[in-house]
C-alpha cells in the first residue's frame, strides 16, 4: 500500500517560498509575505531618501515604495530593464515593492533542507532565515527574513 499523503506531509514538513533572482543572487521570501507581482513601471524618486529606496509607484490607488535589495544588502545595484518585475511584499502593516530581475516562482522547500545562515559572513546575513543548497553554487537560494528586512528598511528610511 502507498503511504497516506497527509501522513507523509506531516512527517516531512515543508514551507513555501516565493523565489526570484536579482543580480547574481537567488533569493526567497515566505510566500505569505508576497501579495502579487507587477511589471516595473515608472518610479518617482524621493528627495533625501536612502539609496536602496528607488522611489515610489502608484499601485491600486496606493503609493508603493520600491526597494532595491542589492543596494539594501550592499551587494551592488539593480537595473530596471524591460523584463524587471516588482513583487508586492507585506509584513504586518508594512507594504513595499521589491525589484526582481527574474521571478523563479513558488518553491516548496523541506524544512530539513534549510541550513542556518553562514556565521560571520557579511551584514546581509542578519536578514537571512537560512540557505538552501542547490546542485551548484549558482543555484543556492538564500531565504530572507522579510519581516525583519522591511522593519530594518523602514528604520533606515525614517532615521534620515
Amino acid at each position: 500500500m502507498a503511504p497516506d499523503r497527509a501522513l507523509t506531509t506531516q512527517a516531512r514538513p515543508e514551507q513555501e517560498f516565493f523565489c526570484f533572482r536579482v543580480g547574481t543572487l537567488r533569493l526567497g521570501v515566505p510566500s505569505e509575505n508576497v501579495l502579487e507581482v507587477l511589471r516595473a513601471g515608472l518610479l518617482t524618486p524621493l528627495p533625501r531618501a536612502p539609496s536602496f529606496l528607488l522611489g515610489v509607484t502608484g499601485h491600486r490607488g496606493e503609493v508603493l515604495p520600491v526597494i532595491d535589495l542589492l543596494r539594501f544588502l550592499a551587494k551592488g545595484e539593480a537595473r530596471i530593464l524591460p523584463r524587471t518585475r516588482i513583487f508586492v511584499g507585506v509584513s504586518g502593516s508594512y507594504v513595499a515593492g521589491v525589484l526582481a530581475d527574474t521571478v523563479l516562482g513558488l518553491r516548496r522547500i523541506l524544512v530539513s533542507d534549510i541550513l542556518p545562515p553562514p556565521v560571520g559572513a557579511d551584514a546581509a546575513t542578519e536578514h537571512l532565515l537560512g540557505v538552501v543548497q542547490g546542485p551548484t553554487a549558482e543555484e543556492t537560494i538564500n531565504l530572507l527574513n522579510f519581516a525583519k528586512l522591511l522593519e530594518t528598511a523602514r528604520q533606515r528610511a525614517v532615521a534620515r
